[in-house]
């Protein structure tokens, strides 16, 4: 457990911007992915090449992908940089960049929604405590048309003709790709930033605008297979749960469990850190996905969110559910066989040292960074009896200045490995019949500081103690088995929490 004092450095340093870029990215898509999967059924059912053909339902098919899906967008964007009144003059902007173009204008939308809000936003504070009381809605009201309009007006000439042209050139780079069978090189960018829980980003913030756009036209899209295909990750879980020792085996088949059905990839991103030459057993497999799916021209109608094996047959094209399964199996296979090799070969040296061990692995790069290890100790049920490991002295004077009523899990989205660490925390506290205090999951970039504890992946802690910087903080490893929960519980029975 980390606590905050005036000598804490301060966070920050470019994977922290990467991180936070990516998160403001797939902030403005994820909230929307129940729109899009709205859109992707009814485009599979009703379009005349789909399930049950209906020419007058099938009307709905393209006004939600140029209207609807990118307003939604715009929307978010404008509300996450300046509240309502910012998604309002976003919606406004966008829709001039709209009717401007005659593509799908989720870039548009994107790049138009925040920034119409922030100009917005700026221009308030123009006359920000200067107008007389009585006339603030209409200054409000007024200035925020006036603004749109001209937004609106500059989205119609001159923003969307410009946004037209990057999306064409991204659009023929990944046409380009694919026509040339390079599109599976992709999967060495996309694997190693997944780890680094970009995997948000990528999907929802790339190739979720571009892969909508190719299914409006060809009525699928590649592209919402290349991160979100599960098997690159369930031949590394598999192969920990063969292979691997310790703690890392132990709970490698109950990680498949929630990784491949329930969707939440994050779970095996510690596998993959724990050693890094697994690296190439997950991009192999990705490639070999990508390589398959293109072989065999298979797609999805929309993206599958979360990365569920169930989510991505339901999305799955009618003509391509034989590549689509062969890509997971495929995927799956090539990256157990390089994941088994890696594993395999040192084995004898991790049995030895504890160097293949989850929590040794955690221990040790603590050790690296110059920290005190705090993990392997707490692996004990006597270790948490004792109260010994996971709650250093200065730390557990943070947790007594700082009276522990709200509890928040948060992740990148907001929505899938956060939820998933909540709900174990929430059967703990319910078992030592605490009820004062709440447990929520919440996206990073919604923290706000007001918040007593914040349980972070020990790679997302940085950018969350920007949001909530007078916060207790705790970073963990694993969301699903971390010892640090049953030390927690025990921090607030002692503390006389009911």
């Amino acid at each position: 457990m980390t606590s905050t004092s005036p000598t804490t450095k301060r966070p920050g340093g470019a994977r922290v911007a990467v991180q936070r870029f990516g998160t403001f990215l797939s902030g403005m898509i994820m909230p929307n992915i129940a729109a899009f999967i709205a859109w992707g059924f009814i485009t599979a059912f009703f379009i005349p090449t789909g399930w049950t053909p209906n020419e007058t339902l099938a009307s709905m098919v393209g006004p939600m992908i140029i209207y609807m899906l990118p307003l939604l967008i715009a929307n978010m964007g404008g509300r996450m940089v300046y509240d309502t009144r910012g998604g309002v003059v976003a919606v406004i902007a966008t829709m001039g960049v709209i009717v401007g173009t005659t593509i799908p204008m989720f870039l548009g939308a994107m790049i138009m929604g925040p920034l119409a809000a922030w100009i917005m936003k700026h221009i308030d504070r123009i006359w920000e405590g200067k107008i007389k009381a009585g006339f603030e809605m209409l200054v409000n009201n007024f200035s925020a048309g006036i603004v749109g309009a001209l937004l609106a007006l500059a989205g119609f000439f001159g923003f969307g003709p410009a946004v037209t042209v990057v999306s064409d050139a991204l659009g023929g780079a990944v046409g380009w790709l694919v026509q040339v069978g390079l599109l599976p090189l992709l999967s060495i960018i996309v694997e190693p930033a997944k780890i680094l829980f970009l995997n948000n980003a990528i999907n929802h913030g790339v190739f979720t605008p571009l892969g909508s756009s190719e299914a409006l036209e060809q009525g699928k899209s590649i592209l919402f297979l290349i991160e979100a295909n599960p098997g690159p990750g369930l031949g590394i879980l598999l192969a920990f749960s063969v292979f691997g020792i310790g703690l890392a085996r132990a709970s490698a088949p109950g990680a498949i469990i929630i990784q491949f059905l329930g969707g939440i990839h994050e779970i095996y991103f510690p596998y993959v850190l724990m050693k890094p030459m697994l690296l190439l057993a997950v991009i192999a497999g990705g490639m070999t996905g990508v390589a398959t799916n293109v072989a065999f021209g298979s797609g999805l109608r929309a993206p599958a969110s979360p990365g569920s094996i169930f989510a991505v047959l339901l999305q799955t094209a009618p003509d391509s559910y034989l590549g689509v399964v062969l890509s997971v199996v495929l995927a799956a296979s090539v990256s157990f066989f390089i994941a088994s090799i890696i594993l395999r070969a040192s084995r004898k040296r991790d049995l030895a040292t504890g160097g293949g061990d989850l929590a040794a692995a955690v221990a040790q790069t603590e050790t690296n960074k110059g920290k005190s290890s705090d993990v392997l100790s707490g692996l004990t049920a006597a270790g948490v009896a004792a109260g010994a490991g996971l709650i250093e002295e200065g730390e557990q004077a943070a947790f007594d200045r700082k009276p522990v009523h709200s509890i928040i899990f948060a992740c990148d989205a907001g929505m899938g490995s956060s939820a998933m660490g909540a709900t174990v925390l929430r059967n703990k506290i319910k078992k030592a019949g605490i009820d004062s205090v709440t447990v929520t999951n919440k996206a990073i970039a919604n923290l706000t500081d007001d918040v007593d504890l914040v349980i972070t992946h020990q790679d997302l802690t940085d950018r969350a103690k920007l949001q909530s910087p007078s916060a207790v903080h705790v970073s963990v490893e694993n969301f699903m088995n971390s010892p640090k929960y049953d030390e927690i519980v025990n921090l607030l029975e002692s503390e006389g929490v009911r």
